[in-house]
């Protein structure tokens, strides 16, 4: 706003009649003759009197109009600056940096925060499909540069409504493209989602949303909501409600007591005409005061299942995350083109930074549920499949049914051929060096020659009987169930039966390990060093240790204890909690997992000169007993 005092000058005949009423007419002639000359004349002008040099003084006040005053005139022009309060935007640096550039913002084309990753991708891979969604009304399929511009409406429709930088807002929504987009365009804003499933208690969502100090909800249907409105409505405070999936009639809006609710489409449609604003008018975009999202912000925080007391939220920041997008290459080679299947829940820390990590290869992801998990392999053909151990036991056992309840001379030849692919794979892990061993004693060179030989020869001659297999039995399961490249388990034991099975027909299962507290994957096993029976090596800039359960010294290769971790993608912390983030973080960063392990011995030569350095896990610390030799049992 600009105050502008105009002043009449006194010359050396001036008198006290200076500021007479015809003068103060002549004043105003001249004022909006001269003055006024080159202004907007659509602009009104607001005259008003007050006492400064003489005793009478006009005074206008011209909301953003800036004017020149001829040489000639006989006055003086005095204006006064108020600075009006600009609104301050959080981008995230890369997928905005359009709008950091023209507010002479230093922007690094590398990634600061995890939607960057949409500006990288809808530029590499553009066209390409990103998402389809069959399920869900409508379905969708999404390319990249779709899903980009999606998130930057959703992000800007939020903005809109009254969601702030550092606000934390609920999600609690099952999987789905429009979860991927919220989740998104929540971090591009600056703000932290809190997420959960919608299969989990309505008292400990309460107790999250709570928590957490979430000023508003996202959440999946409109069932949903109104099992959850009858308790949140009197017992959260809730600025606004957004509804991802259905119509806004199904809701019990009887409840939310005048509480703003939108659907995704009025969310997306209010940050698209914004955006579209934003973009065709410059004074719009000087209304703001634009900052970076550092990669030390807070992204996520998510709660641990609370199985005996109230869930922890775990702070993962853009920088925790960042890390498994950029490490998980040398796990899951992806390339673009790749089909995955998502059946796991998006909230869940595994999922969502496979998720993530996959989006930035330009693969295609397609989301199923447990019902449709058996169609969809057939359909869909998966390179990769991400998920649990529970998931590829129930493919075990469909499969292992098929084969029993076949005729006599099918399921003999079937479990002959079955046999003999696994004593193979047997000999090839000798042979490969790929066989775990806790005995640090190096072996005798000339021993584990003979076994590498033995190994080599009963290999050769079941080799011809494998490959055999492979045309008679095993192709026609890969045609029901693909997963071509790899299955990814994680998130539990993976039994060895189950493990050894998928080897001999030809499906590479690779095991890893991670935990909430570190976003989550810490170790996983490789394509070209998968040593069943383990999680695997340590992921880049992950250090392990192995420590005493007591006086908490490091134990040697091949001891068991307690599994400690320390590397960029371990939280920040539990949110509200110091004394809970100092029981499991300590001084120097190290993160107690509450597992038992055992790191593996190197070995130079024999039948597991391959697996030194990978992890074994014999389960969780609390489960344990020491027993009078001192040692642990799971």
């Amino acid at each position: 706003m600009l105050g502008t005092s105009i002043n009449p000058i006194k010359t050396a005949s001036s008198s006290p009649s200076c500021c007479s009423s015809s003068y103060e007419k002549r004043m105003e002639t001249m004022l909006s003759l001269t003055a006024f000359d080159n202004c907007n004349n659509s602009v009104p002008f607001l005259f008003s009197r007050s006492k400064l040099h003489c005793s009478k003084t006009l005074v206008t006040k011209l909301p953003g109009v800036r004017f020149q005053v001829s040489p000639g005139s006989k006055f003086r022009v005095f204006c006064e600056s108020k600075t009006q309060e600009l609104q301050i935007r959080r981008c995230s640096p890369l997928l905005e940096k359009v709008s950091l550039s023209s507010n002479d913002a230093v922007v690094s084309d590398e990634w600061k925060a995890v939607p960057d990753i949409w500006r990288s991708s809808a530029e590499k891979y553009g066209d390409r499909v990103a998402v389809v969604d069959p399920y869900h009304d409508p379905p969708s399929t999404m390319t990249y540069i779709q899903l980009e511009q999606e998130i930057l409406d959703f992000a800007e429709g939020l903005r809109l409504i009254g969601l702030k930088p550092e606000d934390k807002l609920a999600l609690f929504a099952d999987n789905s493209s429009r979860w991927l987009v919220a989740d998104q365009g929540i971090m591009a804003m600056g703000a932290i989602n809190v997420v959960r499933g919608s299969r989990s208690a309505v008292e400990e969502l309460l107790h999250i949303y709570n928590h957490s100090e979430s000023v508003g909800l996202v959440v999946d249907n409109p069932e949903f909501f109104n099992r959850l409105a009858g308790t949140f409505c009197s017992k959260a405070t809730m600025r606004f409600i957004v509804l991802l999936w259905g119509e806004k009639s199904c809701l019990a809006t009887g409840e939310t007591q005048g509480v703003p609710i939108f659907s995704y489409r009025e969310i997306m449609e209010l940050g698209r005409e914004s955006r579209v604003g934003l973009t065709d008018s410059h004074d719009a975009r000087q209304g703001y005061i634009y900052e970076a999202i550092g990669s030390d912000d807070v992204a996520t925080l998510v709660y641990t299942s609370g199985t005996t007391d109230n869930p922890k939220g775990v702070m993962l920041t853009h920088k925790n995350l960042l890390h498994q997008i950029r490490n998980l290459w040398d796990v899951v080679p992806a390339e673009a083109g790749d089909r995955f299947l998502s059946m796991l829940p998006s909230w869940h820390a595994y999922e969502r930074a496979c998720e993530y990590f996959i989006f930035t290869h330009g693969i295609e992801q397609e989301y199923t549920t447990v019902r449709n998990l058996k169609d969809d392999l057939r359909h869909y053909q998966p390179h990769y499949l991400i998920s649990v151990p529970l998931v590829y036991e129930t493919l075990y056992s469909g499969i292992q049914k098929q084969i029993y309840t076949s005729s006599t001379a099918r399921k003999f030849i079937a479990l002959t051929f079955i046999r003999v692919s696994l004593a193979y794979m047997d000999l090839k892990r000798i042979y490969e060096g790929l066989c775990l061993t806790r005995d640090q004693k190096q072996p005798s060179y000339v021993v584990s020659m003979l076994e590498w030989l033995w190994a080599r020869i009963i290999a050769a001659i079941l080799w011809p009987l494998h490959v055999l297999a492979k045309k008679l039995v095993y192709e026609k399961i890969h045609s029901a169930i693909g997963i071509s490249k790899a299955g990814i388990s994680g998130g539990g034991s993976l039994p060895m039966h189950i493990d050894k099975f998928f080897e001999a027909i030809g499906v590479k299962l690779q095991n890893g390990y991670g935990l909430t507290e570190s976003s989550p994957v810490i170790a996983a096993r490789r394509p070209n060093c998968n040593v069943l029976g383990s999680v695997g090596h340590p992921i880049q800039h992950t250090e392990f240790k192995i420590v005493d359960s007591e006086t908490d010294e490091v134990l040697p290769p091949g001891s068991k204890g307690i599994v400690k971790v320390r590397g960029p993608q371990v939280m920040k912390g539990y949110y509200k909690n110091p004394l809970a983030t100092r029981q499991a973080l300590d001084e120097d960063g190290w993160l107690n997992t509450g597992d038992i392990g055992w790191i593996a011995p190197c070995h130079s030569a024999g039948q597991s000169h391959r697996c030194g350095g990978v992890i074994v896990l014999e389960g969780r610390a609390k489960d344990t007993i020491v027993l009078s030799t001192g040692m642990l049992k799971a």
